[in-house]
C-alpha cells in the first residue's frame, strides 16, 4: 500500500556541452583513471539508491522541433533517470551527494511528473 503514495520524478543529469568537449580532449592517461573512479562511485551510489531509481539511460543526439522545422541542436542533458520517492524534497535530497556533481559546472534537476489530467 505504501507504494501507492510514491510520487514519480524525472531526473536530468546536466553538463555543459563545452565541458564535455574539453574533457574529451584530455590526455587519456589522465582521463581514464578519473572516469573509472567516477564509474565506480556512480555504481555504488546507484546500488545504495536502487529502491528509488526505476531506470537510467544516456541521452543521445538531439533534434530541435519548431513550427518552422526540425534541426540538429545540442543541450546539456547527459543522462536521465526516473525515480520514485515520497516527496519532491526526499527525491532531491537523495541526489545531494551524487558523484555526477563532481563534474565541473554540472547540475542535477529533479522534476515531479504526473499523469496528464492528474491532480496539480
Amino acid at each position: 500500500m505504501a507504494h501507492l503514495a510514491m510520487k514519480k520524478f524525472l531526473v536530468l543529469y546536466l553538463v555543459p556541452e563545452q565541458v564535455m568537449s574539453d574533457w574529451a580532449k584530455t590526455d587519456p592517461e589522465t582521463r581514464k583513471p578519473a572516469e573509472d573512479q567516477m564509474r565506480n562511485d556512480w555504481q555504488r551510489w546507484m546500488e545504495e539508491h536502487a529502491e528509488m531509481v526505476t531506470f537510467t539511460e544516456a541521452a543521445g543526439k538531439t533534434k530541435g522541433v519548431t513550427s518552422t522545422g526540425i534541426a540538429d541542436t545540442r543541450n546539456d542533458i547527459m543522462l536521465y533517470s526516473i525515480v520514485e520517492a515520497e516527496s519532491h524534497e526526499t527525491a532531491a535530497k537523495a541526489f545531494a551527494d551524487h558523484p555526477h556533481l563532481r563534474i565541473p559546472q554540472s547540475s542535477i534537476q529533479v522534476t515531479e511528473v504526473r499523469a496528464l489530467g492528474g491532480p496539480a
